[in-house]
């Protein structure tokens, strides 16, 4: 009889350690014994970089979004021979890479072949956000780095500045995010600027847009040509992190087609308008979906590599 019950007590114990093993790997304290400086080293080269360019915080918080939407948070968008980059929704707008870079070479000085670039983008994001003003939270660490890109992946799972509510909530639930975690994740959009052919239709035949802002941005964006001109995607305080995207979108004055979807009589008004009055609110929910997020099919163990140039394999 104790040998039954001992031999089912090492089974229950196998299946949880089983069942928990693909989320231990991931930890915060990951660096701890073989690189403890990682992370204040990750930290000086980001506020460094954002301190010269403000809105590199809006471009490396994008950059990490992107890399995880496609095939995980394992820096396939880094590569340069990848095919990532080179797609549509990455060709000359995703921005950053060589913060990255940067960043990798500061640690491979201390602690050559043990920090992922996946990590490093994770953190970077992360540094980002606090450097302009957004919160800050805890980063899970020892994701590994893939040796090839998903460009295929890139077109599909991205989504679109024109897309519908739905074709959005669909996007994000692909990857294991709610329709709250996907309004939050658009609250980064408080940051940055987009290139004109990304809100062109928006601001010349969209009935959903206030016709003083649509005139604004008509100035420079004109119906043809241009299609690079930059305009900020939170007109009030584009170089800072807090809840005015909310407040915008509420007033009609959303960028892009997928930025003013979230507020325009569906599912998803009522989080928009909790945001726009609570931005403690918004700034903690954006933390818990930037931590789901970077979960999304890490790398771990003995998958993939550590690569020792962000930009290229080993």
């Amino acid at each position: 009889m104790a040998i039954t019950r001992s031999f089912h007590f090492i089974l229950l114990m196998l299946l949880i350690i089983m069942s928990t093993s693909c989320h231990a790997q991931l930890s915060s304290t990951f660096y701890d014994q073989t690189c403890p400086n990682a992370l204040s080293t990750i930290r000086t080269a980001i506020r460094t970089s954002i301190s010269r360019e403000r809105r590199m915080a809006a471009s490396l918080i994008r950059l990490h979004f992107h890399d995880c939407f496609v095939q995980g948070c394992d820096a396939s968008i880094l590569l340069k021979d990848g095919g990532e980059r080179e797609a549509a929704p990455n060709q000359n707008s995703a921005r950053g890479y060589e913060i990255i870079d940067n960043a990798k070479s500061q640690v491979e000085k201390i602690c050559p072949g043990v920090v992922s670039c996946a990590d490093i983008l994770t953190v970077a994001a992360r540094d980002a956000s606090v450097m302009v003003g957004g919160p800050s939270w805890t980063v899970k660490l020892g994701r590994r780095d893939s040796t090839t890109g998903n460009p295929s992946q890139a077109l599909t799972d991205l989504p679109f500045f024109g897309a519908d509510l739905e074709t959005l909530i669909g996007a994000f639930a692909k990857k294991g995010l709610s329709a709250r975690d996907m309004v939050a994740l658009s609250g980064a959009h408080t940051l940055g600027q987009a290139q004109c052919f990304t809100f062109r239709d928006r601001i010349y035949a969209n009935g959903t847009i206030d016709a003083g802002f649509a005139s604004t941005r008509r100035r420079k964006c004109p119906a043809s040509g241009g299609d690079s001109n930059l305009a900020p995607l939170d007109l009030v305080t584009p170089n800072s992190f807090d809840n005015n995207y909310f407040k915008n979108l509420m007033q009609k004055k959303g960028l892009l087609t997928s930025d003013q979807v979230l507020f325009n009589g569906g599912s998803t008004d009522n989080i928009v308008s909790e945001y726009s009055k609570d931005p403690a609110k918004f700034k903690a929910d954006f933390s818990a979906a930037m931590i789901k997020m970077a979960d999304i099919e890490p790398l771990t163990g003995s998958q993939g590599q550590i690569r020792r140039i962000c930009s290229a394999v080993n």
